[in-house]
């Protein structure tokens, strides 16, 4: 069954959010970002949101489905020297809740950032994947975004 945009509220997390994001993270098996429920975790969690949320360019949103949150997704504005001053958006973070993938909640996700940054007049969308979520990659591909660049990363602790 696939859900529409019309049943979906998407808004910006408060802070009250913090819990049911991070549990839409810690079951994300491909991820190993360290992501957990353990109550103890909570402060980081928080800590991070009030950082996002005091950033001009940067939001972070849940997907509400029936007053449940089923999905999270995070924008971050780059202004851009390169290019003549361009700006585009990053798309972070785009999760599903496990129980509610393959019912098209991520395309209404990605295409509110997309529309998002029309109306911002924003040149570029542009995202990263996992290597090992092919079928993220197929998701994306089927969106229309296309492979471009490759990533590196170093983890510093």
């Amino acid at each position: 069954m696939k859900i529409t945009a019309e049943q979906l509220t998407i808004r910006e997390a408060q802070e009250a959010d913090v819990p049911a994001l991070a549990a839409i993270y810690a079951a994300d098996d491909v991820g190993a970002h360290g992501d957990t429920t353990d109550p103890s975790a909570l402060g980081d969690y928080t800590k991070a949101f009030n950082a996002i949320a005091s950033s001009p360019n940067e939001s972070l949103y849940v997907v509400e489905l029936e007053g449940e949150i089923v999905g999270t997704f995070q924008t971050v504005i780059l202004t851009k020297l390169v290019g003549r001053g361009s700006v585009s958006m990053a798309i972070e973070a785009v999760q599903t809740r496990s129980d509610m993938r393959g019912q098209g909640i991520g395309a209404i996700m990605v295409g509110y950032c997309i529309d998002k940054a029309k109306r911002l007049n924003i040149g570029t969308v542009q995202l990263v994947s996992n290597v090992a979520r092919l079928d993220a990659h197929r998701f994306y591909e089927r969106l229309g975004f296309e492979r471009r660049h490759l990533g590196f990363r170093m983890k510093l602790k």
